[in-house]
């Protein structure tokens, strides 16, 4: 078994490369140096053809017992000793040679056209990577697995409770619905680099849609099915998209969610009018009407395409557009390019989560944010994995078992979740009974990502899962991780509590003060980024260059700064407390809003809490919490609140001055699960406020507003 490293010594070897494509699914793959036409290219003759830059490989043997443990997938744990220790070199050489490091990883992609140069970073920040090189992602992601023979593995499983449908999806099925939707698009008038509006559920036809747009080398902006008309149309204004893919309906527990009514309102404010709509029609669900002259049916227009062939594109070439969320204002679109994102999600699979070609992977998320881009679709059909789409939520779809039961059923291998998520299953269920009749003998890897996980949700997962629980952290901006426990690095599975990872290879983090010195060990900072940033990472926002320059990289000359605050240990770990407005200044001292809820959440009783800045006249800000209790609580609000204030004294110490709790039903979220902070210390503090587009249920600010009224 190997993870592969490209140098030109190990290129000698027969018996490696052999080794090489067998792991990675590449025996004959569509290359095309002096191959005009593109078609399959044995390794020895593609390799005469192109340049040393593309050929250089080394290889590194995993460890026998994690071979074992890949092929047979009988273990539910992973051990300590299973892992090459070779995380400090790599990450050394992407920091003094990321040419090398980068250039090593593209070997593992089929390229068109072979790149000149593998960084340019003549113009910071600009950097631009594989200079020259031609590649298609939908090829990576789709044919070249088929070519090399896994066109009957499942590439998607389809998972919706909401709908009571489960569906596996091969390569071999994935290519004939996208190949076909790439020719619709084209037939209507899309070429490469026009935009197009993606709006629809969470479905496979999301997925081919993106797919679609990147086979043809159009620009898909994919739009969360959660915002309203209004937040649509800004998005449509800023892209000004050639055509929008729709679906009929979403569905959420209890309802149906409109589609069509919503882009139908969503053009009446846009200024910008799309030449054409597809619809998707979901099945077992009415109809929707068509608007003559404007409006396709997807399943109509499908039924009459062609396949339609990959569309070489420029290495730099936009893979996408994603609008940040609660976007207000001008609108932020991080522009992706397509080489860079390519190899740094194919690498990322294995050397982070430690997964081999075959496993089954899921990425509890949605398609309209990052990580649904980065890992429901991109990522592991890159790797030749397969993704589970679920639509569904982690209780109430029926219960609190869904996790349990989609983990089983499918034989999942690794997860990505939100910490929220599992909080969420443990206040209904506790000791996690529900999920007690499912066996999880092929789970062993559990990754949390998109909050700080407390070190009791943390904890508790670990006993319930009975795997590895492992936080990382990453950003839109970014589309991988930057911290993270890199498995296939061997990085250890045992990291210290609270922390968010080691740097990734690429990622040189610093913690500096607002002088821009380099920090202590242990002490509170700017968490930010040492230009360059590696491949994948965002090239620009669109339209805008200069607030890509201005907002990100203007505070910190030299540093990619990532907003958010924490510290870094003597060993090297990362901990991520709070983004940098989220810190509450008590009496002139910084205090992390990020490390109180940690002490907060130590309480038995406190199942979710949020803490934000209350002013104060002498102190100028003091920290209140606002908790929410789990179920079957049997104290007094007040015995409660005491021993919270108790926790946060003999954690965080007198300094916090913290005094204030406010106990309510629920906390407003994000429907990525995220906490509104700056929202709610707007609320807590009596100033007007504004609820974000992507706020799951807006009431929950009236619910909260009414509590604190009633305690301050």
């Amino acid at each position: 078994m190997l993870i592969t490293w490209f140098s030109k010594q190990a290129s000698k070897s027969k018996k490696i490369k052999s080794n090489v494509f067998s792991l990675s699914g590449l025996s004959s793959v569509k290359r095309s140096c002096n191959n005009p036409y593109g078609r399959a290219m044995p390794w020895e003759t593609w390799k005469r053809t192109v340049s040393s830059t593309c050929t250089t490989r080394t290889t590194l043997k995993l460890a026998s017992c994690y071979s074992q443990y890949l092929s047979t997938h009988k273990y539910s744990t992973l051990h300590e000793n299973c892992f090459p220790a070779n995380y400090e070199h790599i990450f050394q050489s992407s920091v003094q040679e990321p040419e090398k490091v980068w250039g090593e990883a593209a070997g593992n992609i089929a390229w068109f056209k072979p790149w000149s140069k593998i960084m340019d970073n003549s113009n910071p920040p600009f950097t631009k990577w594989f200079i020259d090189g031609e590649l298609n992602i939908c090829y990576n992601a789709v044919d070249r697995h088929i070519e090399s023979g896994r066109g009957d593995q499942p590439a998607i499983i389809y998972d919706s409770p909401v709908t009571n449908t489960k569906q596996a999806i091969t390569y071999k099925e994935i290519y004939e619905q996208v190949s076909r939707l790439a020719s619709v698009l084209c037939k209507y008038g899309v070429k490469k680099g026009d935009r197009v509006v993606i709006y629809m559920p969470m479905i496979p036809q999301a997925t081919y849609a993106m797919l679609a747009c990147a086979r043809i080398g159009a620009i898909h902006s994919l739009i969360f099915g959660g915002f309203a008309s209004k937040e649509l149309a800004v998005r449509i204004d800023h892209a000004k998209p050639k055509l929008i893919i729709t679906a009929s309906f979403g569905i959420e527990p209890g309802r149906k969610v409109e589609y069509v009514p919503l882009v139908e309102r969503a053009l009446e404010i846009a200024e910008h009018k799309p030449e054409k709509i597809v619809i998707y029609s979901r099945p077992n669900m009415k109809e929707v009407p068509l608007k003559a002259g404007r409006d396709l049916d997807w399943t109509e227009e499908i039924s009459k395409a062609h396949p339609h062939d990959c569309v070489p594109v420029s290495s730099e070439h936009p893979l996408y557009v994603l609008y940040t969320s609660g976007t207000t204002g001008l609108p932020k679109g991080v522009v992706r390019s397509s080489a860079g994102y390519t190899v740094m999600l194919n690498w990322t699979m294995s050397s982070i989560y430690g997964l081999n070609p075959g496993d089954v992977w899921w990425a509890a998320s949605d398609l309209g944010w990052v990580v649904g881009h980065s890992y429901i679709c991109y990522g592991p059909l890159l790797h030749g994995n397969t993704s589970v789409l679920y639509e569904g939520k982690p209780v109430g779809t029926p219960d609190a078992s869904a996790y349990f039961r989609v983990l089983s059923e499918h034989g999942v291998a690794a997860m990505f979740t939100a910490p929220t998520a599992l909080r969420a299953i443990r206040q209904q269920d506790p000791e996690a009974e529900l999920g007690k009749p499912f066996s999880l003998t092929k789970f062993r890897t559990l990754f949390v990502a998109g909050e700080r996980c407390d070190v009791e949700t943390l904890e508790w997962s670990r006993q319930i899962f009975k795997v590895p629980v492992l936080d990382h952290w990453w950003q839109t901006e970014t589309g991988s991780p930057i911290t993270a426990t890199c498995i296939g690095l061997g990085n250890s599975l045992k990291p210290p509590a609270g922390q968010a990872g080691k740097p990734v290879p690429g990622y040189n983090v610093k913690i500096l003060d607002n002088d821009m010195q380099e920090a202590n060990p242990n002490t509170l900072g700017n968490i930010v980024v040492k230009l360059p940033l590696p491949p994948g990472a965002f090239a620009t926002l669109w339209k805008n260059d200069a607030m890509f320059q201005d907002l990100y990289f203007t505070k910190f000359p030299g540093y990619y700064d990532t907003m958010d605050a924490g510290y870094k240990d003597e060993d090297g770990y990362i901990y991520v407390l709070s983004r940098v407005d989220d810190v509450i200044n008590v009496a002139g001292h910084r205090l992390s809003a990020g490390a109180i809820e940690e002490s907060v959440l130590l309480h038995k009783a406190v199942a979710d809490c949020a803490v934000v800045g209350l002013e104060d006249p002498l102190k100028g800000h003091v920290p209140l919490a606002l908790c929410v209790l789990r179920n079957g609580v049997d104290k007094t609000t007040e015995t409660i609140e005491n021993e919270i204030v108790a926790l946060v004294r003999e954690y965080i110490g007198p300094v916090a001055a913290f005094r204030k709790v406010v106990i309510v039903k629920q906390l407003p979220k994000t429907r990525s699960g995220k906490i509104p902070r700056s929202t709610l210390s707007a609320l807590v503090n009596g100033k007007s406020y504004k609820i974000g587009s992507t706020i799951e249920d807006p009431d929950v600010f009236k619910y909260v507003e009414d509590a604190v009224k009633a305690i301050i």
